[in-house]
C-alpha cells in the first residue's frame, strides 16, 4: 500500500496531479511549493498534513500551520478533519498573531506580562496613547495647535517598526548613530533636523511600549514582535515550543513580513521541517509590511530546500490565464520567475463552457473619471441583460471597498440588482436602512430621524398627512416624535387623527409603539443579535419579500441575512 493510499478524500475531491503528489508527499527539509493562482495550495498544504500524519512521520499534535486569517485557518482545519481518521485531532492549526498571542499567555510573565494581558484594538490605541499624550516626549510631533495631529502616523510607524523586527532599543541606537553623525556635520543643518526628529520618534517609540507593559497592555503588532523577542531570550522556552512542532507550514507566504518570517525560523531552526507554500505575484500586504523578499529568498536561506512549481490552474479559462500571464510580466525582472529561471505560466486544467464569450477575452477601457467608469460599465451589464443574460453572469471586482461606491450608485440608477460582498454600501441599502432605524429607535425611542425612518417605512406605513402634522408639532414644541405619537395614542396630545384615517392610522400607530416596547423589553434580556431577529420574524419582513421572487427581491433577503449576521 501507498502511503498516501492511507489519506481519506473530501467529498467530490478530485485526484492530485503529479506535481501536487510531489509536494504532499516531501520528507524532511525544506519545502517551497510556488502555488500560481488556482493551483489547489490549500488542498495540496491540508493533504501534506494529512499525509504526515497517516505516515506516522509526525503526531497531529507535532504539526504547526500557520496561515493569514481565521477563516483560512478554520477552512484548513475542517479540510483536515476530514482527511484524517476519527481522533487524530490536535494539530495547531492558526493564524500568526494567534499563535503569538497563545506563546505570550504562557510565557509572558518572562517579559513582565501576566497571562490576562488585554490586546488592543486600533481605536483603543489611539484612545490609549491620547490619555498618555504628555507623558511622551514630544515636541515637532505634537504642535500646540493640534496636539492630537500625528497619533495615527506614530502608531502607524510603531507598528511597521514591530513588522520588521525593530525594538525601541535598536531604533534608539540607529537614532543616537544618526544624531552624531550629524552633529559631526554642522555645515548640514538639515541633517540634524532630521536626526533630531529620528530621536523623537525613537523615544516616543520607547515610552509607548514602556506604557503598554505598565498597564498590562499589548497591540496587534506585539502578538508576534514579542512572541520573538521571549523566544529569542528564554532558551528554555525556545527549546520546547521547537521540540514540540517537528514539522512547521506557512500558507501564503509571500504575505509574511520580517518578523513572522523570523519566527517561522527560529520555530524550525532546529530541524529545518518547514514547508511554505505562497506566490511572489500575488503578493497583496506589502502596505501592511509584507516582504516579497522572504519569498523570493526563501531558497537563499535554505540552500538544500525542494522547490515544488505548481502550474496546473483549476479556476480559470486559458485565454484569461495568458492575458493574466502578460500583464504580471511587467514586474520583471523583480519576480521569482525571472530570479529562479523557472517556468510559472499557468495551465488551465477546466474547459471553457462558452467559447465565443471569450473573444476577445480581455477589452481595455479607458475613461476619465470613475463615475462615467461605473456608468459605463452599469449600462454594458443592462444592455446584456436585455439581450439575454443574467445579472448573476457578471461580476465587478474593485481595488477596496471604497472604490465600490461609484458602481453601486450606477447599477441602482440602472436598476440593476447586485450582490455586494463589502461591508461598505450594505448598510445604505433600503432594507438594511429600516433594520438600522429600528435598532436605533429601541435604543433611544427620541430618535425622530429612526422613528420617521421606521413610520414611513413598508413596514407600517403611516399616512403622509399624519406625519407632517406630528413633525411640525414636534418641531413647534421642541419635543421628539416619540412624544407626539404617545400623545396621539393616549388621547393627550395636539394632533388627532382625521376621520377618514382614524381607525387604521391609530392600529399602525399602535402597533409601530407597541413593537419597540416589546422589543426595549426584550433587549434587557437577550443580546441585540435575538431582538433584531424576533422583530424581522414578528413584522413578516421576509415574507414580503418572498411574496414576489424576483431577483430584486432575492437580494434583499440576502442583504437582510447578512446584515443578521454582521450583528
Amino acid at each position: 500500500m501507498e502511503p498516501s493510499s492511507t489519506l481519506g478524500l473530501e467529498a467530490g475531491a478530485r485526484p492530485l496531479s503529479p506535481k501536487q503528489q510531489e509536494a504532499v508527499e516531501h520528507g524532511e527539509g525544506p519545502l517551497l511549493i510556488i502555488a500560481g493562482a488556482g493551483t489547489g495550495k490549500t488542498l495540496v498544504i491540508t493533504r501534506r498534513i494529512a499525509h504526515l500524519i497517516s505516515t506516522k512521520k509526525a503526531k497531529p499534535h507535532e504539526i504547526l500551520a500557520l496561515t493569514f486569517t481565521e477563516k483560512a485557518a478554520k477552512e484548513m482545519e475542517e479540510r483536515v478533519d476530514q482527511l484524517v481518521p476519527y481522533g487524530y485531532t490536535g494539530v495547531t492549526l492558526s493564524t500568526f498573531h494567534a499563535f503569538g498571542d497563545r506563546i505570550l499567555r504562557e510565557h509572558g510573565l518572562r517579559l513582565g506580562l501576566t497571562p490576562d494581558f488585554r490586546v488592543l484594538s486600533r481605536p483603543e490605541q489611539v484612545i490609549f496613547f491620547r490619555k498618555h499624550l504628555f507623558e511622551f516626549p514630544l515636541k515637532a510631533f505634537r504642535p500646540l495647535g493640534n496636539p492630537t495631529k500625528h497619533i495615527e502616523a506614530l502608531l502607524s510607524l510603531f507598528s511597521r517598526a514591530k513588522d520588521e523586527d525593530v525594538s525601541p532599543e535598536a531604533y534608539l541606537s540607529y537614532a543616537d548613530r544618526r544624531l552624531t553623525k550629524a552633529l559631526a556635520t554642522p555645515d548640514d543643518p538639515t541633517l540634524l533636523e532630521e536626526a533630531a526628529f529620528e530621536k523623537e520618534l525613537a523615544e516616543t517609540y520607547r515610552q509607548y511600549q514602556t506604557l503598554l507593559m505598565k498597564e498590562g497592555c499589548i497591540d496587534f503588532g506585539d502578538q508576534v514582535f514579542l512572541a520573538l523577542r521571549l523566544l529569542r531570550e528564554n532558551p528554555t522556552v525556545l527549546k520546547k515550543v521547537q521540540s514540540q512542532f517537528r514539522y512547521v507550514l506557512v500558507d501564503e507566504f509571500q504575505d509574511t513580513n520580517f518578523a513572522q518570517f523570523q519566527l517561522v525560523r527560529l520555530l524550525s531552526d532546529g530541524h529545518h521541517n518547514i514547508t511554505v507554500v505562497g506566490d511572489d505575484d500575488q503578493s497583496i500586504y506589502k502596505f501592511r509590511g509584507a516582504a516579497i523578499s522572504n519569498i523570493l529568498g526563501f531558497g537563499k536561506m535554505y540552500h538544500d530546500a525542494k522547490r515544488v512549481v505548481l502550474t496546473e490552474n483549476y479556476r480559470s479559462v486559458q485565454p484569461v490565464l495568458d492575458a493574466a500571464y502578460r500583464l504580471i510580466q511587467q514586474n520583471n525582472p523583480d519576480r521569482l520567475e525571472v530570479q529562479e529561471k523557472i517556468d510559472k505560466r499557468l495551465i488551465a486544467q477546466v474547459e471553457d463552457p462558452a467559447p465565443s464569450l471569450l473573444d476577445p477575452p480581455v477589452v481595455h477601457l479607458h475613461f476619465d473619471t470613475l463615475s462615467s467608469e461605473a456608468d459605463a460599465v452599469a449600462r454594458i451589464i443592462a444592455e446584456e441583460h436585455e439581450a439575454g443574460r443574467d445579472f448573476g453572469d457578471f461580476a465587478i471586482l474593485v481595488r477596496a471597498n471604497a472604490d465600490a461606491d461609484s458602481f453601486l450608485r450606477a447599477l441602482n440608477v440602472r436598476g440593476v440588482p447586485y450582490r455586494f460582498t463589502g461591508n461598505r454600501g450594505l448598510y445604505s441599502r433600503p432594507e438594511v436602512r429600516l433594520l438600522i432605524a429600528f435598532m436605533r429607535a429601541v435604543a433611544d425611542f427620541h430618535d425622530s430621524s429612526s422613528l420617521y425612518y421606521l413610520a414611513t417605512s413598508e413596514l407600517y406605513r403611516l399616512p403622509d398627512e399624519t406625519l407632517a402634522r406630528c413633525n411640525t408639532l414636534a418641531r413647534r414644541k421642541n419635543q421628539s416624535l416619540y412624544e407626539i405619537f404617545k400623545g396621539i395614542e393616549t388621547g393627550q396630545g395636539e394632533v388627532s387623527l382625521a376621520p377618514a384615517e382614524n381607525a387604521e392610522a391609530m392600529a399602525t400607530l399602535q402597533k409601530l409603539l407597541g413593537d419597540l416596547q416589546a422589543s426595549l423589553q426584550r433587549a434587557r434580556e437577550v443580546d441585540a443579535g435575538v431582538v433584531l431577529y424576533e422583530f424581522i420574524r414578528r413584522s413578516g419582513l421576509l415574507e414580503q419579500y418572498a411574496e414576489r421572487m424576483t431577483t430584486a427581491q432575492e437580494v434583499k433577503i440576502q442583504n437582510v441575512a447578512r446584515f443578521f449576521e454582521e450583528i
